[in-house]
């Protein structure tokens, strides 16, 4: 029995790693085994879990549990920021509506989240864990917790009003498509047909093969000067006797010649200029001739960071870089584009050259599965000495911090999104990141769980339960008044006025429902990843500065 106490009830660092991980594992066992219809609370069992066993009598170390909340929190709101940070551009031309819309929908939580501060007299600090949890965003709770130790007020029921909010907030925001579904009467069938009736993106690559109307020889300049496209890549041409030659600075082009070009959609109409598209479309392999297309990996640090034309592929090796793959989107190959580590280049030449090409770039995918840890630890060092400046607010005598979350998250955004350029590789795969990301997610509910539970019971007893009721009302009203607005007055797609809503919500457990919604498209997670960081970043400061404001 002293073994079993000594591994359970005395708290010491053994305790404290075998609590932890016995929780973790009880809630991941019970997210994949605990589901309703198509979507589960998953790891949030693990907060469940831990606040039951904390209940029964079962703690860590005070200690122990804030390493593990702090830490776990940094990881998982760093891999976030890591993640989406190559690819984050909130105020591009396709996201800057969607992003608009979703700023919307958390300043109305915050409004709403005053009213109610102001009208059931409930402190704000509770309110600030009510409202992280009805949007069901974790990092947003640990800075909140943070800004409020910081500012030295008592923070009882910070996590116990983010533990009542968050199971219905999912409710919330499922109910809260339906209803925009029934008043809307929206067809899930002709919204789907209405998807792809829509001009694909202006951004995508085409290729096409056009019949030159020139009536004199051309050099490659001289077809650039005739046509208005400045995005043009004329990758190879067939001559007469149906032979593909691969172009370069030399070539000289004859009427009647045939020529592959690679552009943006938007130039479709400019390249007619040239003559007649005969063909549309990428090709794939040989076209009976010697040449190949292949996907080459940049697996090569050195060439982390560097622009194509630095490599003069064309001219040195004989060989066309086509498209980029980078993260599921094609890229147009343009001279000035910056190479990451773990693009994927489409090259065109004959087998021997795109070898050398292959050669110069990498191409070795072992050397992907390394993990580039330098950037992960020198991001968070940053993050947290970032996190940790105090900022002054214009017209009041205090200031406040961006904390661990809010510090880790901008510097992970800006290392992602800025890394390469200066040479820093920060590519990881996805499971690497997911591993990281997870890892930090369980260790922070774990450890908040175990350490809130005690006052769990009675709190909710005393008039807890109401917390919920304000939960349900910061999650819906955000949302149907933005999702009608949107779809209504916006006329943007059911899909994507979803897809935004999970987003703005930072609602990843719903997800899996929206994808269920059709299997014809996938524009409710293209929207989720639009706004999602933008929001995350507002969602964690959002909570800070309600507690700065109403408790300083």
């Amino acid at each position: 029995m002293n073994f079993l106490n000594e591994l359970f009830i005395t708290q010491s660092v053994t305790q404290s790693i075998v609590l932890l991980t016995l929780v973790v594992f009880l809630g991941l066992w019970a997210g994949e085994r605990l589901k309703i219809r198509n979507f589960t609370f998953g790891v949030t069992w693990i907060l469940f879990i831990g606040i039951a066993l904390s209940a029964l009598g079962l703690t860590i170390d005070e200690n122990v549990a804030s390493f593990a909340k702090n830490f776990g929190l940094i990881l998982f709101v760093y891999s976030i920021g890591l993640q989406v940070g190559p690819s984050f551009s909130p105020f591009g031309k396709n996201g800057l509506r969607l992003n608009l819309l979703a700023m919307a929908i958390v300043l109305l939580g915050c409004v709403v989240t005053i009213v109610l501060y102001y009208v059931t007299g409930t402190d704000m600090t509770t309110m600030a864990g009510i409202m992280s949890g009805a949007v069901m965003n974790t990092p947003s709770l640990g800075a909140v917790q943070q800004t409020a130790s910081d500012l030295q007020v008592a923070t009882p029921d910070i996590a116990i009003g983010y533990a009542l909010a968050y199971p219905l907030s999912i409710v919330g925001l499922i109910l809260s498509f339906e209803l925009i579904r029934f008043f809307c009467r929206v067809n899930l069938r002709k919204e789907d047909e209405a998807l792809m009736k829509e001009h694909a993106s202006d951004d995508d690559p085409i290729c096409v093969d056009i019949r030159l109307s020139i009536t004199q020889d051309a050099t490659l300049q001289q077809l650039h000067d005739i046509c208005p496209c400045h995005h043009m890549l004329v990758t190879r041409v067939t001559r007469s006797d149906d032979k593909d030659e691969l172009v370069d600075t030399s070539t000289i082009f004859h009427p009647g010649d045939i020529v592959r070009i690679v552009s943006d959609r938007r130039h479709e109409k400019d390249l007619q200029v040239l003559g007649e598209i005969t063909h549309y479309g990428f090709h794939g392999g040989e076209r009976g001739n010697h040449l190949i297309s292949r996907r080459i990996v940049v697996t090569r640090t050195r060439c982390n960071g560097k622009r194509l034309s630095s490599f003069d592929v064309r001219n040195r090796y004989h060989a066309t870089i086509t498209r980029i793959n980078r993260a599921g989107v094609e890229l147009l190959a343009t001279p000035d584009l910056v190479l990451q580590l773990g693009d994927r280049l489409m090259v065109v030449g004959d087998r021997e050259d795109v070898r050398h090409v292959a050669d110069i770039f990498g191409n070795e995918l072992k050397r992907l599965d390394l993990p580039n840890l330098m950037p992960i630890f020198f991001g968070i060092f940053l993050g947290v000495l970032f996190g940790s400046l105090p900022i002054a607010i214009p017209g009041m005598d205090i200031t406040f911090k961006l904390g661990l979350a809010g510090g880790s998250l901008i510097v992970a955004l800006l290392i992602g999104r800025f890394g390469p350029y200066y040479n820093l590789v920060t590519f990881a795969t996805t499971s690497a990141n997911m591993m990281l990301r997870q890892v930090g997610l369980t260790l922070f509910l774990a450890s908040v769980g175990l350490t809130v539970g005690q006052g769990f019971v009675s709190t909710l007893l005393a008039g807890g339960y109401m917390w919920v009721l304000y939960g349900v009302l910061i999650t819906m009203i955000p949302l149907l008044l933005i999702g009608l607005f949107a779809y209504k007055i916006m006329k943007i797609n059911y899909f994507k006025v979803v897809g935004l809503l999970i987003g703005a919500m930072t609602g990843a457990p719903a997800l899996g429902y929206a994808q269920s919604l059709s299997d014809k498209n996938d524009q409710a997670s293209v929207c989720y990843a639009t706004v999602y960081p933008l929001t995350m970043f507002l969602r964690v400061m959002a909570g800070q500065l309600l507690i700065v404001f109403f408790c300083s």
